[in-house]
């Protein structure tokens, strides 16, 4: 991730800084082509200053004039003003727009500010840019003397409403990563994802979602191998390795299951929604292989935020890859990027592709999903797998942990992303009486008439099931009827509660063909 270039605030009154002698702090980020070649791109952050009309004096002599003048009101105003310079590149927003500036305390008489920085997650990979760059930005306002900036993240919490089991209560970010192909390096990238996020200051859990054949317990080497039972809560306590919370089958002391599809459902739903997880910022879950039963089963319990796939260079895992990318699409969860396994390996100075090119490219290009990641043939990355310690623990400076280093940084941007959409997508604007609604990974925005939404429920308590008939009838609906409450429910719908009490369940896609808003109406 990038500090992008900020933007000139009209009402910016600082002096004007000089920049670097390098023209500011450039932080490369490297992006993949589709033919899966590294194309690194150089973004340079400028903080931009509009000069006041006044002679700019030293801030040793001025500074006793300026704070024995201003006061508090126009002090929280400059300090604002110059964070409001900071943009967030994940939103393309001001940090303070984000709502990322909490507990401002000034004290004018002596020229002190303090502040905190709440960002979305902990594994933001420019929380040090973000702090830096504050103190920086309000350092420069003339009457400062001292400024103390605390960095934070916000408590876990999923975005989505609903009724979520009281072990998911507590999660902010759900990945799912799939192949639906087996023997393609899955595990082995889900397993050094979360340790890769839990190195970027994250909290993660991993959760083994194959019974037939776990391979959590031979990739990692905790100390307790048997998961525990709390007995007056009937939950599952997970077990843990550097810091990263564990839960398998294979830690149920039961080795491989040998049992039919509906058995193994109800196992793996056993096993997530109720175990104590705690407070988590991500779950990686290690999807078994198929677009069956298992899988729909866990699509349909967790509130799954992203996917990443994996695959291999060969026509054959691409066919499977794309049914696992299309089931996806159906479940609207977003596929947030591409991992190719096994692509190459360097010898004699040349590079080898012995299973060929473009699975992973053709996957990106079909699909529209838009990040793309290789990974080389090498020795130790299948050893670091069987000796129980991940590569990206074992070594942390090498090529492929930095691959998973730029994989666990789209993951960060992506779910920042996603949640922010999800968060935002439907909205009552009470000064308008409308609601808004701008469906993910869509420019269109438009208004709907709260009646309208309201007269348009498809559930069983408005229209009869069987013969289709309209109960709920239009005069039933008041015109002025406002929601009390629109929360998020998953990526595809959501919860809006009506001043009767009653729960409407609205899908994008229903929202999209309802009557539009043409003019808006005057208050």
């Amino acid at each position: 991730m990038q500090l992008l270039q900020t933007l000139n605030s009209p009402n910016v009154t600082s002096p004007l800084l000089r920049l670097p002698a390098n023209g500011g702090i450039r932080s490369p980020l490297s992006s993949r082509s589709s033919s899966g070649s590294q194309t690194p791109e150089r973004h340079t952050f400028r903080l931009q200053y509009r000069p006041v009309c006044s002679p700019v004096f030293t801030k040793a002599a001025s500074v006793e004039a300026e704070t024995s003048s201003i006061s508090k009101v126009t002090a929280e105003k400059d300090v604002l003003s110059a964070l409001s310079q900071i943009i967030d590149p994940d939103f393309g927003t001001d940090i303070v727009s984000c709502g990322f500036v909490k507990d401002l305390h000034i004290s004018e008489a002596i020229g002190k500010v303090s502040f905190r920085l709440e960002l979305t997650t902990p594994a933001c990979p420019i929380k040090d840019m973000f702090e830096q760059k504050a103190n920086e930005v309000v350092a420069e306002l003339p009457w400062v003397r001292t400024v103390s900036v605390t960095m934070s993240a916000q408590p876990a919490r999923p975005v989505f409403a609903g009724q979520l089991p009281k072990g998911l209560q507590t999660i902010s970010s759900i990945i799912a990563v799939s192949s639906c192909k087996g023997g393609v390096g899955k595990s082995t990238v889900a397993v050094n994802l979360a340790y890769t996020l839990a190195g970027m200051g994250a909290r993660v859990g991993i959760f083994d979602a194959d019974v037939y054949g776990p391979s959590l317990p031979t990739m990692v080497s905790p100390e307790n191998r048997l998961l525990e039972m709390n007995p007056e809560k009937k939950t599952i306590i997970p077990t843990d390795y550097l810091g990263v919370k564990l839960v398998s089958f294979g830690f149920a002391g039961q080795g491989r299951a040998i049992m039919r599809g509906p058995m193994v459902s109800g196992v793996i739903n056993q096993l997530l929604t109720t175990t104590e997880w705690g407070e988590l910022d991500y779950l990686v879950i290690d999807m078994p292989p198929g677009t069956g039963d298992i899988q729909l089963t866990l699509c349909q319990v967790v509130p799954l935020t992203a996917a990443v796939i994996v695959t291999t260079p060969q026509k054959l895992a691409f066919i499977d890859v794309a049914k696992g990318v299309r089931m996806f699409s159906k479940l609207k969860v977003p596929c947030v990027a591409v991992v190719e396994n096994m692509c190459h390996f360097d010898a004699d100075g040349k590079r080898y592709y012995p299973f060929g090119k473009g699975s992973g490219a053709q996957v990106v290009q079909q699909f529209g999903i838009p990040h793309l990641f290789d990974l080389p043939i090498r020795p130790t990355l299948s050893a670091s797998g069987d000796s129980g310690m991940p590569e990206v623990v074992a070594d942390p400076q090498g090529d492929v942990s930095k691959t998973f280093q730029e994989l666990g940084v789209c993951v960060v941007q992506q779910c920042a992303k996603i949640r922010q959409q999800v968060s935002t997508a439907v909205t009552y604007d009470k000064s308008l009486r409308t609601i808004r609604v701008k469906v993910p990974d869509s420019n269109e925005e438009f208004l709907l008439h709260p009646a309208t939404v309201r007269r348009n429920d498809r559930s069983a308590q408005s229209v009869d099931e069987w013969t289709g008939e309209q109960k709920l009838q239009f005069a039933d609906v008041p015109e002025d009827i406002e929601p009390e409450d629109i929360r998020p429910m998953g990526n595809y719908a959501v919860s809006i509660t009506w001043p009767d009490g009653f729960n409407q369940i609205a899908p994008y896609d229903q929202l999209q063909t309802m009557e539009r808003l043409v003019e808006v109406p005057q208050i």
